[in-house]
């Protein structure tokens, strides 16, 4: 099993990579041995992934990032990079590998005191692998601060420094900086890929798996969550019931309350299995007794990790409602489908008496300007609107149709 193999649906952008990784391999022989460099390459320092939420774009640069640390030894006897099993394989797609260093959007934005330090350590020579790899995540994050930082060490790169950035689309990014990237764009997975992969990857039933593929239309995280997370199913079931719950102002706002507690406890139940954590391995570091107090100085770190947190926190709770407005507006999708007598599949059939009783009761006028409605809901949010207000004028709206 290549590293490949986890690139559902994207078998031009696994080829791309493949020849990159064994031109990347020929680099780092050829200079070991003194030998003059290839001529030519597909190999650059940076790359820029982008494509709808789902398709893969984090696992496609966590892919190549493992092929181009894996030490193989069939690399020796003409083998690709990328086998999948060797240290640098496997640490790089866990991501512990030392030399393979993962930036993630905290909070909103991505702060220029979080690139610091890696913008530092991208210009350091690779400390056992053969690459060193930075990994941002969420690139379309980045503000104008961190942003330039990331520029600067894009323009003027140390020779074993590899940057790969993630983002939804190129517009999201500087363009100073997708100038300087070899761009690939993902697409979303055919529903059918996806549901192969959980039935050969984690040995979910067809059926079941056929359906988390359909509902999510192609997101592979969310097909394998909801195929294998029973809660998961639970919260989606509970979204697909409000439609029909919305027929006064109380049932409003008492819905859009609990969306918004949903999420929270989402959020929380996040925050308690990793906030403890990280503040007793901090403590360690810092070198307090377990249970003792902290060295003098050190408050302020601990601050820091508090505040990080938090925004953590809130980003927990406002993705996991961007999930739930989702799978509202896949269900109104449906709902219009039916009303426009249309063949394309429908996603929720699990629900199909609710779709049938709304697309009977309304017209496409009315669930287009729903889903209109869910669309403002989210861009509401991603600009900080108080995600209660944000919501409750969304149920209203869906209400009046």
């Amino acid at each position: 099993m290549t590293v490949w193999d986890d690139l559902v649906g994207q078998e031009k952008v696994s080829a791309v990579l493949d020849a990159a990784a064994r031109d990347a391999d020929a680099l780092v022989t050829a200079a070991a041995a003194d030998e003059p460099l290839p001529e030519a390459s597909r190999m650059t320092h940076a790359w820029l992934f982008t494509g709808p939420p789902g398709a893969g774009r984090n696992q496609a640069a966590r892919a190549f990032a493992a092929a181009l640390q894996c030490v193989s030894p069939d690399r020796a006897l003409g083998g690709a990079p990328g086998c999948g099993f060797c240290d640098g394989c496997h640490t790089a797609l866990l991501g512990t590998h030392a030399d393979v260093t993962t930036v993630a959007a905290v909070g909103s934005e991505i702060l220029v005191k979080d690139m610091r330090d890696t913008v530092r350590k991208s210009f350091t020579a690779p400390a056992n692998g053969r690459w060193q790899i930075i990994l941002v995540e969420d690139a379309e994050r980045l503000n104008e601060k961190s942003a330039n930082a990331v520029l600067k060490a894009v323009e003027e790169p140390a020779p074993r420094t590899v940057w790969l950035l993630c983002a939804p689309s190129i517009e999201d990014v500087l363009p100073t900086i997708r100038s300087r990237c070899r761009h690939l764009n993902l697409r979303t997975p055919s529903v059918d890929a996806v549901a192969d992969m959980l039935v050969r990857r984690d040995g979910i039933e067809p059926e079941v798996a056929a359906a988390a593929a359909r509902a999510t239309q192609g997101h592979v995280d969310r097909a394998r969550r909801l195929a294998t997370d029973p809660a998961a199913r639970e919260r989606r079931a509970a979204v697909l019931k409000l439609p029909l719950r919305l027929d006064e102002v109380g049932a409003c706002l008492k819905a859009a309350q609990e969306l918004v507690d949903a999420a929270a406890e989402d959020a929380k139940q996040l925050a308690e299995e990793m906030d403890g954590k990280e503040a007793e391995e901090l403590k360690a570091a810092l070198g307090a007794a377990q249970g003792g107090r902290l060295p003098r100085g050190t408050a302020g770190v601990m601050k820091d990790l508090e505040d990080m947190q938090k925004r953590r926190r809130t980003r927990t709770q406002r993705d996991s409602l961007d999930i739930a407005l989702g799978d509202l507006t896949a269900f109104y999708r449906d709902v219009l489908a039916l009303q426009l007598g249309s063949r394309v599949a429908i996603a929720n059939g699990d629900a199909a008496d609710a779709l049938e009783r709304l697309a009977r009761g309304s017209s496409p006028e009315s669930t287009l300007r729903r889903i209109e409605a869910i669309a403002a809901c989210r861009e509401a949010l991603d600009r900080n609107v108080t995600p209660l207000l944000a919501v409750e004028a969304m149920t209203m709206a869906l209400r009046a149709g």
